[in-house]
């Protein structure tokens, strides 16, 4: 056979995947142990995010023992159990704790997107407060709006309340059954009730 023989070049190798992770790898932390510390070991409760480097035989060891749980009473262990279907946050049943805030540093002036949930028209009351309705608007009007309460003689300062109540006394005036019959009113009736309606769409009464 001769000493260069094509057939020895083609004989491969395999490299060992775990040799270079070794030779970077500190020594295994378990005592007496000298070999390469390739796999981590959590440390335990109240230190999340530190490990143990163990080799391959010795973190299996550890594994077996480990205990998250080591030294807490069944009640904490229950307690945390809980609060595990929630993540960790406070929770409150529903209608408890409406008025109460997630932070206390919350702010009411918002920027950006978030700005959006300061600007929203809330006529219901359904986010903040309760509206009130003896409450000036501060808003600006549109145009629809501020001629609808110039067709029923309202200022554009003017509270749902009063707009109800104006709109009660055109519709008695100028209801055709009020004036005997007369249909000449009819006009002014048909205002009045679109006027009405643009500002009860608009959330104004």
């Amino acid at each position: 056979m001769k000493p260069y023989s094509k057939y020895f070049e083609k004989i491969k190798v395999r490299r060992d995947p775990q040799a270079e992770l070794k030779s970077h790898a500190p020594i295994c932390q378990w005592d007496g142990c000298e070999e390469a510390g390739t796999h981590r070991a959590p440390v335990g409760r109240m230190r999340e995010g530190e490990y143990f480097q163990f080799c391959f035989n010795h973190v299996r060891e550890y594994n077996k023992g480990f205990n998250y749980f080591s030294g807490l009473a069944d009640s904490e262990v229950a307690r945390y159990q809980k609060e595990a279907m929630t993540g960790h946050r406070p929770t409150w049943k529903l209608g408890v704790n409406g008025h109460s805030r997630s932070t206390p540093d919350y702010a009411q002036k918002r920027s950006g997107a978030a700005g959006y949930y300061n600007r929203v028209r809330d006529p219901f009351g359904m986010f903040g407060g309760e509206r009130d309705p003896e409450r000036p608007r501060t808003r600006k009007l549109k145009s629809l709006e501020a001629k609808a309460l110039e067709t029923l003689g309202l200022e554009a300062s003017a509270t749902g309340a009063a707009i109800k109540s104006r709109y009660k006394e055109l519709v008695k005036r100028h209801h055709p059954d009020a004036n005997g019959g007369d249909r000449g009113s009819e006009d002014r009736f048909r205002d009045v009730l679109q006027a009405y309606r643009v500002l009860k769409q608009a959330g104004l009464c």
